[in-house]
């Protein structure tokens, strides 16, 4: 899914990706649901503030099995890779949670450059079984 790189394009993905999960048999209000949306809001918000460049948009892909869901969040940035804060945000700062959040939800992620094309894609795993997935 192609969303432009704006709040409203964060909040489309992270509306859309909820709904897909709905007809996935994870119901809105079910935990699998509201971590994923979550994470999805997490890594749209920084593909658009951190890895927006000016006419390009970014791409999000939600795949699931039995086990697993996949989110995977590609943006054109390539020289702003997203780490984790090496200590946490004081309680007043406005950012800097954000793949804190990602990292405590996740079973995994992680950040590999694009496939034929400038940016990279921030991926994250939510593992359905409360086991976390093999490497890979």
């Amino acid at each position: 899914m192609c969303f432009t790189s704006s709040p409203r394009g964060a909040r489309l993905a992270r509306r859309l990706v909820s709904h897909c999960l709905t007809t996935w048999g994870h119901p809105y209000a079910s935990a699998a649901n509201q971590k994923v949306t979550l994470i999805v809001a997490e890594l749209t918000g920084n593909a658009v503030r951190h890895g927006h460049v000016p006419g390009r948009d970014f791409h999000v892909r939600l795949t699931g099995s039995a086990d697993v869901l996949r989110i995977e969040v590609t943006d054109t940035r390539t020289e702003r890779a997203p780490r984790l804060p090496s200590q946490v945000p004081s309680g007043d700062a406005e950012s800097g949670r954000g793949l804190l959040v990602v990292a405590r939800l996740a079973s995994r992620w992680a950040v590999v450059p694009r496939v034929g094309a400038p940016g990279k894609t921030v991926w994250a795993e939510v593992c359905l079984s409360g086991r976390r997935p093999a490497s890979g």
